[in-house]
């Protein structure tokens, strides 16, 4: 009899335990399982952009001996292939001609400086680099005067005080010059020409980064313009002209141009008369 009711209460608990198990189960069952935490990702973050190297100019051999080269005035080159010249004018000031240098070094482009007198006279150890470096130096007077105000002897003296300073700091003796504001009569061109010896240089591609119109306009209103033979003016004078000249200069040298001083491009070009 004892047996049997052991056996009877083992037997009822037994059932009871396995009804309090399901019961927990059908509870679990109906509680929400926590939820796993989502990985967020900022969708706003972008690798920063690693610039590849800036492009460089060919090494490029050429002569630039233009004394036989009879025509009086330049806006631009008439030689084959895509040669171009990059001028710089009204320099040298210290900061901004010594930024323009080293970015052009970057490059191995070659360009032309056309400085003032005084400047240079005030700047010798950027004048000897600019020589030093390859580039060439143009006279664009002494005072930054407007040449067609000025009597024929006031303009051999503006154009000599240039030369000879750019002597002083360099021993080089400047090729060719360029007047303040590209303002010169035909008659004083010639007479410059015969007296000194130097072809007048213009250009054909104008930023007027003078204005001071913004980076991406300068680089924007060169790119756009630049053609094979182009004579290219841009003031070291200005720090927003001089920081536009980086893109610039990969722009070009992506299109396929090649830079070359002006004496180069005129020694390329055709030796036509002056008309």
């Amino acid at each position: 009899m004892k047996d049997i009711l052991r056996k009877t209460i083992v037997g009822v608990f037994a059932i009871a335990s396995v009804g309090a198990l399901n019961s927990c189960g059908i509870r679990a069952s109906k509680t929400k399982p926590v939820a796993t935490p989502k990985v967020t990702r900022n969708t706003r973050y972008v690798a920063p952009t690693v610039k590849p190297p800036a492009p460089r100019n060919p090494a490029i051999s050429l002569p630039a001996n233009i004394a036989s080269n009879k025509k009086v005035s330049w806006s631009r080159g008439t030689a084959n292939g895509k040669y171009i010249a990059m001028t710089f004018d009204d320099g040298p000031v210290a900061a901004n001609t010594t930024r323009v240098l080293n970015m052009l070094k970057q490059r191995n482009i070659k360009a032309t400086f056309y400085v003032i007198g005084r400047r240079a006279k005030n700047n010798p150890a950027i004048m000897r680099r600019m020589v030093a470096e390859g580039h060439e130096v143009g006279n664009h007077t002494w005072t930054h005067g407007n040449l067609m105000k000025m009597g024929d002897s006031q303009i051999i003296s503006e154009l000599t005080k240039t030369r000879d300073a750019v002597i002083a700091a360099t021993g080089i003796k400047p090729r060719t010059m360029r007047p303040p504001y590209g303002a010169l009569s035909t008659r004083q061109r010639r007479m410059v020409f015969n007296k000194l010896g130097y072809p007048v240089i213009f250009w054909d591609v104008d930023p007027e980064d003078w204005k001071k119109p913004g980076v991406n306009v300068i680089k924007n209103r060169i790119v756009g313009h630049t053609r094979a033979g182009s004579i290219i003016l841009l003031h070291d004078l200005h720090k927003s002209s001089v920081d536009a000249v980086p893109a610039t200069l990969d722009a070009l040298l992506r299109q396929g141009y090649k830079f070359v001083t002006v004496s180069q491009l005129i020694a390329l070009s055709s030796n036509t008369p002056s008309s």
